[in-house]
């Protein structure tokens, strides 16, 4: 009888294990607003506190990977002065900077809490001479805020969301996914789409679109459901829409090079976050990104991606 009740706690324990191992690996997107006005400063409250409860064992945000030369090459004098200013430290930190691996294994491996400002600089200038923005901005927020983040809402999905979350899960890193290849060409086929839309209907399609996804936006701003709100399959819709120039009731030149560069974006970031996944081998991996991605990397990864399990946030 000790025997049988032996073999059969084997087997089940057996079982739950080798069910653990091969269950699928999970993709959470969360759909962010990047900055909100000071009247809905508290928006990021209650996406944090679903992202808290998800409990993701890695984070993904919309930071351009270190290694992607081409979104650098393009960012270094691109759009963001932050980005600006953030490639020119990098490249002077790679021509005099003494990086040494087993150095930074051993400070980033201590404790948050046990971290001092040596500590924390040290890790900032790695992050920098890696040319890995979203954890250099981590630690400067650590440096900044303490290990707690902070307490007033800075408004914006990193500090509000994106940090908060890493500080509370105690992960050392997050990981960027975001690419900006082709987003020169992307903005200038942006202009020249509004500039063929003035007379042809798609200009006022736009404001309509735009008019309708604002004034929804309304009610559940006043009530701290913005977020909530924003990740609802019709918003995000509407977002993808309005990115993508699938609005338009006459399509031109400019609007399809648009969708085109919208579309190949959402595709290599879709591509990034796989690699990261398999890499990885975790099974809940959280997305952060820009609200307007979403339907187009759900797309990329149903058509591309059949591995994975992706969630949306207001799905889960």
């Amino acid at each position: 009888m000790k025997t049988k009740f032996t073999f059969t706690v084997t087997f089940l324990l057996s079982f739950f294990v080798l069910s653990a191992q091969n269950k699928q690996q999970e993709i959470v997107i969360i759909g962010t607003m990047h900055t909100v006005p000071k009247i809905v400063k508290k928006s990021y409250k209650p996406m944090l506190k679903f992202a808290k409860k998800y409990k993701p064992e890695a984070i993904y945000v919309e930071a351009p990977m270190a290694s992607d030369s081409i979104s650098w090459q393009y960012l270094k004098n691109g759009w963001s002065k932050g980005y600006q200013k953030f490639y020119k430290l990098s490249d002077s930190l790679q021509k005099k900077f003494n990086y040494n691996d087993s150095q930074f294994n051993a400070t980033i491996n201590k404790d948050f809490s046990k971290m001092n400002n040596v500590d924390l600089d040290y890790l900032i200038k790695c992050f920098i001479y890696k040319r890995d923005h979203g954890n250099y901005e981590l630690y400067s927020y650590i440096k900044k805020y303490g290990v707690n983040g902070v307490k007033k809402p800075t408004r914006h999905e990193d500090g509000d969301l994106t940090y908060k979350l890493a500080l509370y899960m105690n992960h050392k890193t997050v990981i960027n996914i975001d690419d900006q290849q082709t987003n020169k060409k992307y903005h200038d086929a942006w202009g020249k789409c509004s500039k063929e839309g003035v007379s042809n209907g798609n200009n006022a399609a736009n404001s309509k679109l735009y008019k309708k996804n604002y004034n929804s936006a309304i009610f559940p701003a006043i009530f701290r459901g913005l977020g909530k709100h924003t990740n609802k399959r019709k918003s995000l819709q509407q977002l993808h829409d309005m990115a993508s120039f699938s609005y338009v009731v006459k399509d031109t030149e400019g609007c399809k090079q648009g969708r085109k560069y919208f579309d190949e974006r959402n595709m290599r970031i879709a591509k990034n976050i796989s690699s990261q996944v398999v890499k990885s081998k975790k099974k809940r991996n959280v997305v952060i990104i820009g609200a307007a991605h979403v339907i187009g990397l759900e797309k990329e990864f149903k058509e591309n991606y059949p591995n994975f399990k992706v969630i949306l946030m207001k799905d889960y």
